[in-house]
């Protein structure tokens, strides 16, 4: 088996060349970096992992912490965060957390204690506050996603969840509809509270009337999209138009209207919110806001590696909005 010296010997470097580098640290030549790590691969040397994080105080591992791994949309996200941390030549923790606060600590803590250099946190249901405690109490930094925040301890990518639903909703609207129903995304969290409440004063600024019976609350499922819209059938609710707080329940909902007879979008036109794959390609295509999910993971990972190089960042907080994409599921209100 291979070692540093025989490395060493076949680049025609020294030792310090050769670990500086492997931990990628002090001034090395472009040309010489090239010949050593020419010099690894044909010799098939690997470098001790536990020496270099013990040499350098770093672990080359990144955290990802996400809510689950089900949807189109947590694949991306770790499509895109995996793909960054190998162009970096670091390792992807990825931990579920299940969806909970409680989790959302529990995979912390798992992560800190495998000695991340930074940690990527999809959080839902952790207040700012708990947030922030948490950082105090670990050296690792957080960079947290899916929240816009505005703490001086902390690193955040967030979507404008407002901004999301105001777009959703507003196309309806601009559509004609009048009768707009609601299947929101789970109310413990943010996020659902957020787009709940978009929903509410976009209708009151176009001056439509908010009937609380005219909102069911989902689990971002297609199976919840399913039920929910069976629930305001059957409660004999009239609407001509529906917001789903995502795309998975729309596309449930979309079912459930046709199982009851109803045509999408010429008994009920329904919009949601993500723009994933299948949106393009249900019967009828669904209208959606897209995200830059890409772009927020990208800029996330990019800083992750920066931090957790130990190079100094003041916190950052970015802010991204959806674009509109009008499909077949919706179109202008007309009288029956």
């Amino acid at each position: 088996m291979a070692n540093i010296k025989d490395v060493c010997k076949l680049a025609g470097v020294s030792k310090a060349t050769v670990s500086r580098v492997i931990n990628q640290t002090g001034q090395v030549k472009e040309s010489t970096r090239n010949s050593v790590l020419a010099a690894m691969e044909e010799l098939g040397y690997q470098p001790n992992t536990l020496a270099q994080a013990l040499a350098t105080n770093t672990s080359n591992a990144i955290g990802l912490l996400l809510p689950n791994f089900r949807s189109n949309y947590f694949g991306s996200v770790l499509h895109c965060a995996e793909l960054g941390a190998q162009q970096a030549q670091k390792k992807l923790l990825v931990v579920n957390s299940k969806n909970s606060a409680d989790g959302e600590r529990e995979a912390l803590d798992t992560l800190v204690n495998q000695r991340c250099d930074a940690i990527i946190v999809y959080s839902r249901h952790l207040t700012q506050q708990a947030l922030v405690t948490l950082q105090e109490c670990y050296e690792v930094p957080l960079i947290i996603l899916n929240r816009l925040l505005d703490s001086e301890q902390l690193h955040s990518f967030g979507l404008d969840q407002q901004q999301l639903a105001d777009t959703a909703v507003e196309h309806l609207c601009q559509l004609g509809h009048q009768r707009i129903a609601c299947i929101t995304s789970p109310m413990e969290s943010e996020t659902g509270q957020i787009r709940f409440q978009s929903y509410q004063k976009t209708l009151e600024k176009y001056g439509l009337p908010y009937q609380p019976h005219w909102v069911a609350e989902g689990e971002n499922t297609l199976e919840t999209g399913y039920e929910a819209a069976k629930q305001l059938i059957a409660a004999g609710v009239e609407f001509s138009a529906l917001f789903a707080c995502n795309d998975d329940m729309a596309i449930g909902a979309i079912r459930a209207l046709h199982d009851h007879g109803l045509n999408v979008p010429k008994d009920v036109s329904v919009i949601g919110i993500d723009n994933e794959p299948a949106a393009a390609y249900a019967i009828p295509s669904l209208s959606s806001v897209s995200l830059p999910i890409e772009q927020l993971t990208d800029d996330a990972v990019r800083l992750a590696i920066h931090v957790g190089n130990k190079c100094s960042s003041e916190p950052v907080h970015y802010r991204y909005v959806g674009s509109l994409v009008a499909r077949e599921s919706t179109q202008p209100y007309r009288e029956s």
